[in-house]
């Protein structure tokens, strides 16, 4: 059974950091595509950051500069630094890993941890 367990989420001032982590159970996590989204009520679901199984990564234009994204292959968990924190990250943040396989592709997520910027 796979499970994608989030932590780290909470209340930050504008301007503060805050880490996330995802560890992930129950796959090969070397081979998953492992990604943070993010989602405000009302709005859809929104990539913030990605990174490949070689460490490659890609952002969105909003957190480019601010935010990081890593993975421990070991720890089999994918983290996300956020830093320079405004009131508009404010959203729920969800882990998500992404395989393609034989054509076929699986996605699974996890159950999303609130990251809250306010004063």
């Amino acid at each position: 059974q796979v499970h994608l367990v989030e932590s780290g989420g909470g209340l930050v001032q504008p301007g503060g950091s805050l880490r996330v982590s995802c560890a992930a159970s129950g796959i090969i996590f070397r081979l998953y595509v492992m990604g943070w989204y993010r989602q405000v009520p009302g709005k859809q679901r929104e990539l913030v950051a990605v990174i490949g199984t070689g460490g490659s990564t890609n952002y969105a234009d909003s957190v480019k500069g601010r935010f990081t994204i890593s993975r421990d292959n070991v720890q089999n968990t994918v983290y996300l630094q956020m830093n320079s924190l405004k009131p508009e990250d404010t959203a729920v943040y969800y882990c998500n890993a992404d395989i393609l396989e034989w054509g076929r592709r699986t996605v699974y997520w996890g159950q999303g941890t609130q990251v809250t910027v306010s004063s």
